[in-house]
């Protein structure tokens, strides 16, 4: 089994900003893409970004391009979020996934992740 544990979470003002963590452990995995979706309550799940790991391809929701930045380490079998300027629509729980293929074309359908984190929450307030 994989286990995805998140961290960096907490409340912040409007305007702060946030490093989310993700470390993958567990048995022998071949990661090709790993993610992060947000749910606030009351709504779905919803994409926020991920990266490819074999060159890097970044992909973003639009409405958080310009403000976060994924970021992966290797060696580590880590991806990471850094949030700025953050907004109150912002606050969710924000999860972390795990693919083993490379996701070039359905990076934002959670369907496509094998492995899930436990999530973090991050609230932004106003």
């Amino acid at each position: 089994q994989v286990q995805l544990v998140e961290s960096g979470g907490g409340l912040v003002q409007a305007g702060g900003s946030l490093r989310l963590s993700c470390e993958a452990s567990g048995r022998a995995f071949s990661t090709q893409t790993m993610g992060w979706f947000r749910q606030a309550p009351g709504k779905e799940r919803e994409f926020v970004s991920a990266i490819i790991w074999t060159g890097g391809t970044t992909y973003y929701k639009d409405s958080v391009k310009g403000r976060f930045a994924i970021s992966r380490d290797g060696a580590k079998n880590a991806v990471y979020l850094k949030m700025i300027s953050l907004k109150p629509e912002d606050t969710a729980v924000y999860y972390c996934a795990a693919a083993s293929k490379a996701l070039y074309f359905t990076a934002s359908d959670s369907r496509t992740y094998d492995y899930w984190g436990q999530g973090t929450q991050v609230s932004v307030s106003s």
